[in-house]
């Protein structure tokens, strides 16, 4: 498996094309991503949203129909594609699966798990392939995602913490902002978040 990065917008919003069993999955096409995506990619499968928010769906809707694929999206966060409060000129989207919470995927023998993690958003969610996971906005590298957003909510972020922690495993984190990290090494601040949020 390889992954490319390229950060995106005024908010280095990561987009991430992940390259497995010869097929690519694109994640997070934010603001301008168009182009490298397009650079990059050589058979490209699915469109894959760890959540709604503007800066990581921008360029949904114009990879949808210039690679001729679908686009997944958490159920949750659906009515961000067509509105935001930051961004009026946002382009719409529309996907064509809805991820239900949790849900897991299998693209000829490639599996893509969608983890629900609500709080700084009603669907955001984690995608993990292989030994990545692809966070969002929920984990970042000693931090976590806002939960003062319109649709956040802090009482949902604290659950997502806490059954986060329960996780028995490991990956690479690959957050929507920042650098990576590791799920064991993020577990060891969850009782600092969940006690300041």
């Amino acid at each position: 498996m390889t992954i490319k990065t390229q950060p995106m917008g005024q908010y280095q919003t990561n987009c991430y094309i992940v390259s497995i069993d010869n097929k690519d999955f694109i994640i997070d096409p934010g603001v301008g991503a168009t182009e490298w995506v397009l650079q990059n990619v050589t058979n490209p499968v699915a469109i894959l949203n760890t959540h709604g928010h503007f800066d990581h769906v921008w360029s949904n809707d114009e990879l949808q129909k210039k690679l001729n694929i679908p686009l997944y999206t958490p159920k949750g966060d659906i009515m961000l594609l067509s509105e935001s409060s930051w961004m009026p000129d946002l382009p719409p989207s529309k996907p064509d699966i809805e991820v239900e919470p949790n849900q897991e995927f299998d693209f000829d023998g490639t599996k893509v798990k969608f983890r629900h993690f609500p709080g700084h958003c009603p669907g955001c969610s984690t995608i993990e392939i292989g030994d990545a996971m692809f966070s969002g906005d929920f984990i970042f590298e000693r931090s976590i995602g806002r939960c003062d957003f319109p649709y956040s909510s802090a009482d949902d972020m604290k659950e997502s913490l806490r059954r986060f922690k329960q996780l028995d495993y490991d990956k690479t984190i690959y957050p929507g902002h920042g650098g990576s990290t590791t799920i064991k090494q993020e577990q060891q601040y969850s009782d600092y978040w969940i006690a300041n949020i």
